[in-house]
């Protein structure tokens, strides 16, 4: 039974999954200034977090010819057969289903918010990542797409914020993949996977990177100007980000692309989580 269930679970992806509702909490509680509607809370939590597991199966289910090129991929369950197609696609279908249900009791946008991210994640993204070096930009748009909601919940409206925080997400996810595709190079070389440092070359990926995190860095400003947020955002942001950049600036000495990429990446996942917290709680500041 608890293996069955294991096999479940990983379909969806649950750490992409938890990242996400990081980075919901973070929108609503910044776009709430903690006058938190409960019912709405839970909705757009439960809600998102039934479609980006319902995206993720359908996700495994596509990529399953080239996840078992894939070191990191290659025994899921969706590769392995032990969830078999017709059972992956009922299951997803009842999570997304059930998560569409949910986002439609909080309001019209945030309804088709999610639309928007499962679509671009499923279908869109996953027919250009085969294709072209831009899959990633535009796989970034599902991934912008949970903060957002989360702020969306919480405000019912689409406004300047929005879209600075919609930025920032993007800017972030480009250079927190494009590490990944230098750390992980060899396994998208034998997926044969058009990704950025495959087609034009790990020098050019390292000054994209370097390029995303700046705009990172200055848009996470413009927040806090917009905004007229806590000075302590700006300390927090600010260094986190010029810390991230000097990291990404030497790569260009670097004698390990992967290890530097690898370093990129975890470098990554901490700033997102900094930002989460910066986000969540600036407005009690």
């Amino acid at each position: 039974m608890k293996e069955t269930v294991s096999k479940y679970l990983y379909l969806t992806k649950p750490g992409i999954v938890y990242g996400n509702v990081l980075t919901i909490l973070a929108g609503y509680f910044f776009g709430s200034a903690w006058n938190i509607q409960i019912t709405n809370f839970i909705l757009v939590i439960f809600g998102s977090g039934f479609v980006i597991g319902g995206a993720g199966v359908f996700n495994n289910l596509i990529d399953r010819d080239i996840d078992k090129y894939m070191q990191r991929t290659k025994n899921r369950a969706s590769v392995l057969g032990t969830i078999s197609t017709m059972e992956g696609i009922i299951y997803g279908t009842i999570l997304s289903l059930l998560g569409f249900l949910l986002l439609a009791y909080i309001n019209r946008l945030v309804f088709i918010l999610g639309l928007i991210g499962f679509f671009d994640y499923v279908l869109i993204y996953d027919f250009c990542k085969r294709r072209s070096i831009y899959g990633t930009l535009i796989g970034s748009i599902s991934g912008s797409i949970p903060l957002v909601s989360g702020y969306v919940a919480s405000t019912n409206r689409i406004d300047l914020t929005f879209w600075i925080l919609f930025l920032i997400m993007t800017t972030w996810q480009m250079a927190h993949f494009l590490g990944i595709g230098i750390y992980r190079l060899s396994d998208y070389l034998k997926a044969k996977i058009p990704l950025l440092p495959i087609v034009k070359g790990v020098s050019r990926t390292k000054i994209e990177i370097n390029v995303y995190i700046l705009l990172f860095l200055v848009l996470n400003i413009v927040l806090f100007i917009s905004q007229k947020l806590s000075i302590f955002y700006l300390i927090v942001m600010g260094l986190s980000g010029i810390f991230w950049l000097i990291k990404a600036l030497g790569g260009f000495n670097a004698s390990n692309d992967k290890i530097w990429g690898k370093l990129i990446f975890k470098q990554s996942i901490i700033i997102i989580m900094i930002f989460s917290v910066m986000l969540s709680v600036v407005k009690l500041i």
